[in-house]
C-alpha cells in the first residue's frame, strides 16, 4: 500500500462527486416554474410526512447552507473568502426563502460556480504546462473540513497549484518506483530521466482533468439544482434523498436487479460511448455481434432513421439506446477489433443483472456437505410482484440446497446495504415457525409488529450469518431477528452498519399531477425500525455474537459517523418464542473466540486495521520531491508488514449446486464468473471461521421453549 494510492483515491473521489452529481453551466436553461413546484412539494412532504419534526429555522437554514457549498466544492476548488461573504448574507434567511418557494440562493450560488468552472480550466491547464518546483519545501493538507476557503484568487490558484502538484507528484514517485523495479530484473532497461518522468506524469493528469471537465460541461442545470434539494431534503436525515428522474429510474433498476434494453454496460470515452461489457445471457451477448471495446456512433429505433450520438452525455445516450421489451433498436458500431463500421440490430428484452441476485455454493468439510447462500441484497420489483425477489429466490435456493443433503446453512450478508423490508421479513420467516421479526414506528404512533405467518419453517437446520460492517438495513433486521431468536449464530466485523429507519420512495407528480414532466421523486424517511428484544439498530447495528478482525475495526464508518443520523432508542419489547435451537451455541462461541484470539493471521489483520485508522488520521504531505519519496518509502516499507494480511488458502473446494451444471455449459461467462467466486471463497479466511462454527454446532433433539 503506497503512498500514492491514498492520493490517487483522493483524486478519484472529487472526479466521482461531480459524476455523480448528475448535473449544465447555462442557467437560462433552467425551468424556474419547476424549480418552485419541487421546493413547494418536497417542503410539504418533508413537514408532514418525515419521521422527524423539524422546523424550517435558522438552524435549519444554516444547516442547508453548509451542505451546498461543501456539495458544490468539496476540496475548496472555486470559491473564495469573498465568496462566501456574499453567500452569507442567505445563511440565516434559506429556510424563509424556501417557504415562499423562492430559490434566490440557489441562483446566486449556482451562477457564481458556473462562472468558477470556466476559469478553473485556465488554471489548471497552465499549472499543468510547466515543470514544478519538486525542490521547495513546502506542504499540503487533503483534510478539507480543516482548510479555510482561499482569501483570494491569488491563494485560490496556489490550492490549485498544491493539489495538481500532489497528483503529479505521486505519479513520478509510482513511475519511479516501477522503474527501479524493472531495472533490477533487466540489466538492458534504459531508464528515464526524473525529468522525462515529470513531463509524462503532467500530460496524464492533464488528460484526466480534460476528461474531468468534458463530463462537467455534459451537465444540466436539473441536476446541479438536485444537488441544491438534496442539501434541503438531507437536513432532515442522511436517508432522506431527492431523486431527479434519471437517478429514480438506476434506483429502480437497482432495487429490482433488471431492466429492460439490451443488456451492455457503457462507459464515456472522451465524446465516445463505448461498450464496457456485455451483460451474460442478455440481448446483446445472445446476439453475438456487439463487444466489449466498440464504440456505438449512431442509434435508430427500428427503421427510423439514425440518430448520431457522436459527443452526447453517456445518460442521454442510454435513453435512446435502452427501450421496452420486444422493440428493435439498430446500433451503428466501430468495432475495436478492426476498426470497421457495422449496422447491428438487436431486440430488447428484459435483461436480469445476474450479481443482483441470490447465488449457492456447496463446500465439503470433514466429510459433510454445506450450503453456502450468498445475498448481495434484498431485492424486489414493486411494479411487479409476480416477478422475481429475493425472499421467493431464497426459499427456491434452500429447497435445491436441501436436495443436495447439507448440513448446514452459511448465509453471506457481507456488503449487503439492505433493500426490501418486505422481503427482509420473508427471508428471515423462512428459519423460524411463525413469530415476529421486527417492529416498526411512525412518528408519533406507537410500535407495529411486522409478523411471520407461514407456520412454515423452510429450513430448521444449523445457520451461520456472516457480516461486516457494510451489512446494513434489511441485512440487520435479518441478522438481528436470527440473534433474538437464537437461530443463528452472527459472525463477522464487530457491529453492522447500523441503519434502524425505513425509507419510503414516493413519485413527486403524486403530489402535483397537474404538472405533465416528470418530477422524480423522493426518498424520505418515514419510519424506524425496531428488534423483536425492543432495541433500535439504527446507530448500534447488531453486535456479533464473535467478532473478527478486519481493515475496517477501527476505522470511521457507519451511521454513527453521518450528521444527522437518528438517534438510538428502544420500544417495548415483542412477544416472541426463542428457539434455543442449539445445544452447545456458548461452547461454539467461545471456541471461535479463542481460535481467533490465538491465530495469527487475524492477529495480523487486527495490527493492520491499527496501522490504517493511523494513516487515515494522517492528512498533510511534503511537495518537496526527497522528503515526498522518503515519506513514501518509509510508508511502503511499514505496509510491507501487512502484505500478507489476507493471504489465506483453505484447501476447501467450492462448487455449484447441480441445477447450475447444465447453465454453465452454455455461458462460458457465468462459468467464469463462478469459477472466480470459488477461488476466492477458498482463499476467504472469514468464510473459513464461519463455516468452521457451522460444523460445530448441534441442534437440540427437543427444542428448549422460552416465553417473551
Amino acid at each position: 500500500m503506497k503512498i500514492t494510492n491514498k492520493i490517487s483515491i483522493t483524486f478519484i473521489a472529487f472526479l466521482m462527486l461531480f459524476t455523480s452529481i448528475n448535473a449544465n453551466n447555462d442557467i437560462e436553461n433552467s425551468d424556474p416554474e419547476k424549480d418552485k413546484i419541487l421546493v413547494y412539494v418536497l417542503k410539504n412532504i418533508l413537514t408532514r410526512g418525515h419521521f422527524v419534526v423539524k422546523d424550517m429555522n435558522d438552524d435549519f437554514s444554516e444547516q442547508v447552507f453548509k451542505s451546498f457549498i461543501e456539495g458544490l466544492d468539496p476540496s475548496k476548488r472555486y470559491f473564495t473568502q469573498k465568496d462566501i461573504k456574499e453567500f452569507s448574507k442567505f445563511k440565516y434567511e434559506i429556510d424563509n426563502q424556501l417557504l415562499r418557494d423562492d430559490v434566490s440562493f440557489y441562483n446566486l450560488v449556482y451562477t457564481n460556480f458556473t462562472h468558477k468552472i470556466k476559469n478553473a480550466k485556465s488554471y489548471y491547464g497552465e499549472l499543468l504546462a510547466q515543470p514544478f518546483n519538486f525542490k521547495k519545501n513546502e506542504t499540503i493538507d487533503i483534510d478539507y473540513d480543516k482548510v479555510p476557503f482561499a482569501k483570494n484568487e491569488n491563494e485560490l490558484i496556489n490550492y490549485w497549484r498544491k493539489q495538481l502538484k500532489l497528483n503529479v507528484l505521486s505519479r513520478v514517485q509510482d513511475k519511479l518506483d516501477k522503474q527501479e523495479t524493472r531495472a533490477k530484473k533487466d540489466k538492458d532497461f534504459k531508464e528515464k530521466s526524473f525529468d522525462a518522468l515529470e513531463k509524462a506524469a503532467r500530460a496524464e493528469v492533464l488528460k484526466n482533468m480534460d476528461e474531468l471537465y468534458l463530463r462537467i460541461e455534459e451537465l444540466e442545470h436539473e441536476d446541479w439544482f438536485s444537488t441544491f434539494l438534496n442539501s434541503v431534503v438531507g437536513a432532515f436525515d442522511p436517508h432522506t434523498t431527492y431523486m431527479a428522474p434519471r437517478t429514480k429510474e438506476r434506483f429502480d433498476q437497482d432495487m429490482s436487479g433488471k431492466l429492460e434494453g439490451i443488456g451492455a454496460r457503457l462507459l464515456k470515452k472522451g465524446i465516445y460511448t463505448e461498450i464496457f461489457e456485455l451483460v451474460s445471457g442478455g440481448p446483446a451477448w445472445k446476439q453475438g455481434d456487439l463487444k466489449a471495446g466498440d464504440i456505438i456512433l449512431e442509434v435508430a429505433q427500428g427503421d427510423e432513421e439514425p440518430l448520431d450520438i457522436v459527443g452526447m452525455r453517456l445518460d442521454d445516450a442510454i435513453k435512446f439506446i435502452k427501450g421496452k421489451k420486444g422493440t428493435e433498436v439498430r446500433l451503428t458500431v466501430k468495432k475495436k477489433l478492426d476498426g470497421s463500421t457495422k449496422i447491428i440490430s438487436i431486440m430488447r428484452d428484459v435483461v436480469e443483472l445476474e450479481e443482483t441476485f441470490v447465488k449457492s455454493t456447496i463446500v465439503e468439510k470433514d466429510g459433510k456437505k454445506y450450503g453456502l447462500i450468498d445475498l448481495p441484497r434484498f431485492y424486489i420489483d414493486f411494479s411487479d410482484t409476480d416477478s422475481r425477489d429475493s425472499a421467493k429466490d431464497m426459499e427456491k435456493e434452500i429447497e435445491r440446497l436441501k436436495t443436495e443433503n447439507v448440513s448446514g446453512l452459511l448465509i453471506d450478508l457481507r456488503n449487503n446495504g439492505g433493500g426490501s423490508l418486505k422481503t427482509a421479513i420473508e427471508i428471515a420467516g423462512l428459519f423460524i415457525t411463525k413469530g415476529p421479526i421486527v417492529q416498526v414506528k411512525y412518528r408519533g404512533q406507537d410500535p407495529v409488529v411486522k409478523n411471520d405467518v407461514d407456520p412454515k419453517m423452510q429450513w430448521d437446520g444449523a445457520v451461520v450469518v456472516l457480516v461486516n460492517e457494510l451489512s446494513a438495513s434489511a441485512s440487520e433486521i435479518f441478522a438481528a431477528a436470527m440473534q433474538d431468536y437464537g437461530r443463528a449464530v452472527i459472525i463477522g466485523g464487530n457491529q453492522t452498519y447500523g441503519k434502524g429507519t425505513v425509507q419510503s420512495v414516493i413519485p413527486i407528480n403524486n403530489f402535483y399531477p397537474k404538472y405533465e414532466e416528470d418530477l422524480g421523486a423522493i426518498k424520505m424517511t418515514i419510519q424506524k425500525f425496531y428488534r423483536v428484544n425492543g432495541g433500535s439498530t439504527q446507530i448500534e447495528g447488531v453486535y456479533s455474537d464473535i467478532a473478527m478482525p478486519d481493515r475496517y475495526s477501527y476505522m470511521k464508518y457507519g451511521e454513527r459517523d453521518l450528521d444527522g443520523a437518528l438517534i438510538w432508542d428502544k420500544v417495548p419489547q415483542a412477544n416472541y418464542t426463542k428457539t434455543n435451537s442449539y445445544e452447545n451455541f456458548e461452547d461454539v462461541v467461545n471456541q471461535s473466540k479463542n481460535r481467533i484470539a490465538s491465530d495469527s493471521k487475524f492477529k495480523l489483520i487486527n495490527n493492520y486495521a491499527k496501522w490504517l485508522k493511523e494513516k487515515q488520521a494522517s492528512t498533510s504531505y511534503s511537495l518537496n520531491y526527497r522528503e515526498f519519496s522518503k515519506e513514501s518509502k518509509a510508508l511502503e516499507k511499514d505496509s510491507k508488514k501487512y502484505t500478507d494480511a489476507f493471504k489465506y488458502e483453505s484447501n476447501l473446494s467450492f462448487q455449484s449446486p447441480k441445477y447450475e451444471f447444465p447453465l454453465m455449459e452454455i455461458d462460458s461467462v457465468l462459468a467464469d464468473k463462478r469459477n472466480a467466486w470459488h477461488k476466492n471463497l477458498a482463499k476467504d479466511i472469514y468464510v473459513a471461521e464461519a463455516l468452521n462454527v457451522l460444523k460445530e454446532l448441534k441442534l437440540k433433539n427437543s427444542r428448549e421453549i422460552v416465553k417473551h
